[in-house]
């Protein structure tokens, strides 16, 4: 059984792939399987990708589960006030 690769692993390995099928020294063949690889290592990248995103965009939301937005709709970062007496608020 193989270990999924980390995100930064599958970059590193796209970075790989793209240096040698820009230096031309990789048969046909070799470079359709290269391809394929750095297709399936893409998808994979791209699905890390959203998943952090959604991660972080659930983490911004308020405490009413609502994403406060900005009038570009981009999200906005609040304030982080401390209240020791009550952690909760």
């Amino acid at each position: 059984m193989t270990k999924e690769k980390t995100f930064e692993e599958a970059y590193a390995r796209l970075e790989e792939i793209l240096e040698k099928i820009n230096l031309g020294e990789v048969s046909l063949e070799s470079s359709i399987a290269l391809y394929e690889e750095a297709d399936g290592l893409i998808n994979k990248c791209s699905k890390k990708i959203d998943a952090a995103e959604k991660k972080i965009t659930t983490l911004m939301k308020g405490r009413e589960k609502e994403l406060i937005t900005n009038e570009d709709g981009q999200p906005v970062e609040k304030e982080f006030i401390h209240n020791k007496d009550n952690p909760l608020e």
